[in-house]
This record gives C-alpha cells, sequence and structure tokens, in this order.
C-alpha cells in the first residue's frame, strides 16, 4: 500500500441533507459543513442528481460546462477530491498544467486510494503539451494505485464525461461499477478506453483483449505467447513491454 504524509491542518467533511433543506424555504440559509473526518477523504452526502464540487472550481470551463445538465453544489474543504459523485464515489481532475509540473498528483491519488472510503475516478487532461507525460500518470494510477484512469482533451469534454459518470449513479448498485470492491472488474465504456491507451492497441483490439483477459490485473500479467494469439506478435510485445516496464 502506498503511503504518503498527510497536509497537517485539513479535514474531512460531512454534507448535510441538502434535499430537506431545500423543503424548508428559499429564505433558509444552509448550515456549516460539518468536519468531523482526518484527511479529507471522509464520507460525503451528496443529494440525488447533484455534484458536489470543490470551490476552486467555480466559474471554469468544466463547471460551466456541467450547469443546466446537472446541479452543481460548491464547498470548501473538499480537499484532495475535486467532484464527488455520490458519498462513495468522487471525481480527481488533473489538469495539463499539473502533469507538467511534475509529480505533485501522486499524493491526491495515494491519499483517497488508502482512505477505504471512495472509489477514486481519475479524470486527465491529455494535449499535445503533456502528452509525453501521460504513459507515467496511465501507469501509477491503473497499474499500480488500481483506479480507473479516463483521458480527456479540455475541461469541456470533461464536463461532459462527469454528467454522464453521474448519470452512472443512478443506477441500481448490482450495475453501477463504482460501488464495487476496489481492484474489481471495471466495466465498460471505461476498461476499454484505458486499455486503448496502450501503445499499438486501437478500440478493436482492446475488446478482443478484454474478451480474453477481462480485468487489468489479468491483462498485465499475461504472458507475450498468450497475447500474440489474440493481437499478434508485434501489439503483443507492445503489451508485454508496456506493463513489465512500469515494475
Amino acid at each position: 500500500m502506498f503511503r504518503e504524509p498527510l497536509d497537517r491542518g485539513e479535514s474531512g467533511v460531512l454534507i448535510p441533507d441538502w434535499t430537506e433543506l431545500r423543503h424548508q424555504g428559499p429564505g433558509r440559509s444552509r448550515p456549516p459543513m460539518e468536519k468531523n473526518l482526518p484527511g479529507g477523504t471522509g464520507p460525503v452526502h451528496v443529494p440525488f442528481g447533484h455534484i458536489v464540487a470543490n470551490e476552486k472550481w467555480r466559474g471554469s470551463q468544466l463547471a460551466q460546462g456541467m450547469q443546466g445538465k446537472i446541479k452543481l453544489v460548491f464547498e470548501d474543504g473538499l480537499t484532495p477530491v475535486d467532484f464527488y459523485l455520490s458519498s462513495r464515489s468522487c471525481i480527481l481532475y488533473v489538469t495539463e498544467a499539473d502533469l507538467v509540473a511534475g509529480n505533485g498528483y501522486r499524493k491526491r491519488l495515494v491519499r483517497v486510494r488508502n482512505s477505504g472510503n471512495l472509489q477514486g475516478i481519475v479524470v486527465v487532461e491529455k494535449t499535445r503539451i503533456n502528452e509525453q507525460y501521460f504513459p507515467a500518470i496511465q501507469k501509477f494510477t491503473v497499474l499500480d494505485l488500481g483506479m480507473v484512469l479516463l483521458p480527456v482533451a479540455n475541461q469541456i469534454e470533461a464536463s461532459c464525461l462527469i454528467v454522464q459518470l453521474v448519470q452512472e449513479q443512478s443506477k441500481e448498485p448490482s450495475k453501477n461499477p463504482f460501488l464495487k470492491k476496489k481492484r474489481a472488474l471495471l466495466s465498460e465504456p471505461y476498461l476499454l478506453r484505458t486499455v486503448q491507451q496502450i501503445p499499438g492497441v486501437g478500440k478493436v483490439k482492446a475488446s478482443l483483449l478484454l474478451q480474453k483477459f477481462p480485468n487489468i490485473h489479468e491483462l498485465s500479467n499475461a504472458s507475450v505467447q498468450e497475447l500474440e494469439l489474440v493481437v499478434g506478435q508485434v501489439v503483443a510485445q507492445q503489451i508485454h513491454t508496456f506493463f513489465t516496464q512500469s515494475r
């Protein structure tokens, strides 16, 4: 398990039930958040059909892209999380600048991964400027931490993706991929999209690979010979190199 020191003075948050609060009338102000769990990854109540967003995103393209499609509630003190989709799943957003700046983003990912309270989904801006840094965060997120990573081109695309993820939360628990245990099978299309990021693997080959190796653990431990039967020798070697270099 990865461990890194926590920042002093940060605390988790418990957000009150705003669904009940709205019925009390528009004149009633929202009570302050109750901060009671250390580490910033405690349970957060998210009203149905809402996203609880870190205050730092207010006015951003990302937030503006979601407005009108989903209800946003902004709150301070959500570090290290950027968006809560539900009380048990959240978005960690890594910008182009974050990726270029170095490995500072890793601390946030590790804290959520180690919290035991949350299923973290990592959304990463992948652009021409930071493309060279993408393999490192992909390997760290998917292979080392076992978290879902979804690349986006910009904040507008990310806003559409997050709205789609919120819609996933409305599914019954047995069909909701983000309520499953850590390192369990990731569902389509998220696992498919992750596998497509491996060099030499497109959508067709990713689908074929997942039919044979239904999760990242099995795929990463497959031999070159096993992979060759699915995608051929050249791509099999590329996949094997991709996984072995990250260990």
